[in-house]
Formats: structure tokens, C-alpha cells, sequence
């Protein structure tokens, strides 16, 4: 009997067809027909140390990521709120590649949110070592009425609460809600989440944080009686071992890539996000089949992420680096198999 090819390998084939489509510059593209996306969550400041370096105070937070992600794709309509000493020409940066910012909220005599952190050698685990909540701890997000288009709206990993109420303005509902969230709020919040969690669609978690959620062990238990929350579809994130997928009963699963180097993982899984909400943007297609490309092409776009401190990396690739990157994946997963 020959097997040929593989369900990674499908859709590893089908979104390298999707990228070799013409005239897809950054700048010039008309984005305008794909779908509307809207992305919520924190633009911060963070400081990292990693066995192998250490940054001073960078630019970070979830929906920064997300946005320089998915702005290689689609325009992003930006929900958020910095403080006066978030700098302009990051801002700046970020509309110049069709970033909306309408709904960014600037506190002029506050501070931005700040993380810092130290991460072990295996580079899963890391230590908290100071957070400065700043804007923050009183953050009331205000959707404008421009963004009242939103088909796709990713809630980027914010208080339960918070990322509820951004729904809740909605005067139409989204035909698609994402949202990310950590074990963090789990422990001081669980009821606000649960809410949360039975408002969307996608639920995207780590591992752990599905145990945790779940109370089962086994992923597929788990994975089974989260979806039966709320979410349809379920996405966990396994870092350097890849990514699961899970619908009803099927289940798809991602490979990371090798790297030879990884700097700083914070921000990964933000922007393995982005990639994937910007695919299901631009194809306006929220199949399982087609998610199994988002999937790739997020964990292609997190492989960068990592080999730089911060957004760095995601600032400094293009088309010609996404594409090379995407047919790596191919080459990883892509053989076939004669049983004998």
C-alpha cells in the first residue's frame, strides 16, 4: 500500500498556492475586500533576560505582536491604550504598514503598561520579576463606530472582563471571535472567564493551561470538555513542539520548526495569532481544512518571532522571508511512506 502526503502537508501546499498569488506588496496592497479584523489587547513595554541575552526596556504586549504579524496580510483595526512615554514613531511604525489606530487609547499623564522577566534555560518557563500594570488597571476599551464592521475580532490575552465588554459593544456580532488567554486568570477569576470563554468561537491556550482549565490530563479529554464551554474550534500551543487543533472530532496538529537559535520567546504566541487570524481575513474561509493553513502559517510566523528580542524580527521580514520560511514547513512534514 503507498501513502502519499499528509494532512499537514495539504495544507502546507495549499496556503505556499495562496502565497505565490500576485501583486501582495505590503503597502499597496488593496486589503479592503478581505474581512474586517479587529484586534484587542495590550501595547507595553517589556525587559527580557534569556540564558542567552538580555534586552533593556522594548516594545511588546500582545495586540503590538498580533498587529505586525497580521499586518503582512490584512488591515488591522487596533483596540489598546498606552501611556505618554510609548513612543510615537512606534505608532507611527505600525500605521505606515495600514495599521488602524482610531481606537488606541493615549494616556498623555500615564505610564504604559511593564513586564519583566527571566526565563530558564529550557526557555518554557519563566519568572515574573516586576509588573507595572499603569494604564492597564483601569483600561474601559471604546470600540468605534468605524470598527463596527468587524467580521474577525481577536481578543488578545487581557482581563476576562475587559475582552467580554468589547463584545458586548459589538452591535453585530462577529462571524468569527478568537481569543487568547492564561492560566493567570484561571486563578483569581475563573467564573469572569468562564463567561468569556462561552462568548466565542476559537479559544486559544498552551498546554498547561488546558489542564488546568479542563481538570483533565489527557489533551483530548480536555480539549472535548473545554469546546463543550462554548468554543467550536480549539488551539493549543505547544511552543517548541507545535500546535493542536481541535473541532468536534477532528484534530489537527502543526509542527514547530527546529531553529538554531531562539533569543527571546515572548511574544510567540501572539504572533502565531496574528498569522492565524490574518489568514481566515484574507481568505474569508473559516473551514476546518482552511485553519489547518492558519495554523501553519502562524507557527511560520512565530519561527521568526523567536530569533530576535521583542518585535524586532517581525519588523525586518517580508514576502520573499514569509514564503522560504512556509516551504521550510513543507520540507519538514512532506514524504511519503510504502508499507511493506
Amino acid at each position: 500500500m503507498i501513502i502519499k502526503g499528509l494532512q499537514i502537508g495539504l495544507a502546507l501546499l495549499a496556503y505556499r498556492n495562496l502565497l505565490n498569488s500576485k501583486n501582495r506588496s505590503l503597502a499597496a496592497e488593496n486589503k479592503t475586500i478581505h474581512m474586517s479584523l479587529v484586534v484587542v489587547g495590550s501595547m507595553a513595554f517589556d525587559a527580557i533576560e534569556t540564558p542567552f541575552g538580555k534586552s533593556d526596556k522594548i516594545i511588546g504586549g500582545a495586540a503590538t505582536y498580533i498587529a505586525w504579524c497580521a499586518s503582512n496580510f490584512t488591515t488591522v483595526k487596533q483596540i489598546s491604550v498606552v501611556g505618554g512615554d510609548f513612543p510615537q514613531s512606534e505608532l507611527d511604525a505600525l500605521a505606515n504598514r495600514g495599521v488602524i489606530l482610531e481606537g488606541v487609547q493615549i494616556k498623555k499623564d500615564e505610564k504604559t503598561f511593564f513586564w519583566s522577566g527571566k526565563y530558564h534555560l529550557d526557555m518554557n518557563t519563566r519568572d515574573t520579576i516586576e509588573t507595572q500594570l499603569n494604564v492597564l488597571e483601569n483600561f474601559e476599551p471604546v470600540v468605534p463606530d468605524s470598527y463596527q464592521d468587524c467580521e474577525i475580532l481577536m481578543l488578545g490575552n487581557l482581563v476576562p472582563g475587559v475582552q467580554s465588554s468589547v463584545i458586548k459593544q459589538m452591535k453585530k456580532r462577529p462571524k468569527l471571535i478568537v481569543m487568547d488567554t492564561m492560566n493567570f486568570w484561571m486563578e483569581i477569576m475563573m467564573d469572569d472567564l468562564l463567561h468569556t470563554i462561552s462568548l466565542v468561537d476559537v479559544l486559544m491556550v498552551n498546554d498547561s493551561e488546558v489542564r488546568q482549565l479542563s481538570g483533565e490530563y489527557s489533551l483530548v479529554k480536555a480539549a472535548k470538555k473545554i469546546m463543550a464551554m462554548g468554543p467550536k474550534y480549539l488551539i493549543i500551543k505547544k511552543g517548541e513542539h507545535g500546535a493542536l487543533l481541535f473541532h468536534e472530532n477532528e484534530v489537527f496538529f502543526a509542527p514547530a520548526l527546529p531553529l538554531e537559535e531562539v533569543f527571546d520567546p515572548t511574544g510567540a504566541g501572539d504572533t502565531f495569532a496574528g498569522g492565524f487570524v490574518a489568514h481566515l481575513a484574507k481568505t474569508k474561509d473559516f473551514s476546518f481544512n482552511n485553519m489547518k493553513s492558519a495554523i501553519i502559517l502562524g507557527s511560520a510566523l512565530a519561527s521568526f518571532c523567536v530569533e530576535k528580542f521583542g518585535t524586532q524580527r517581525l519588523t525586518e521580514i517580508n514576502e520573499s522571508d514569509i514564503k522560504t520560511r512556509v516551504q521550510s514547513f513543507v520540507q519538514l512534514v512532506n514524504f511519503d511512506i510504502e508499507l511493506v
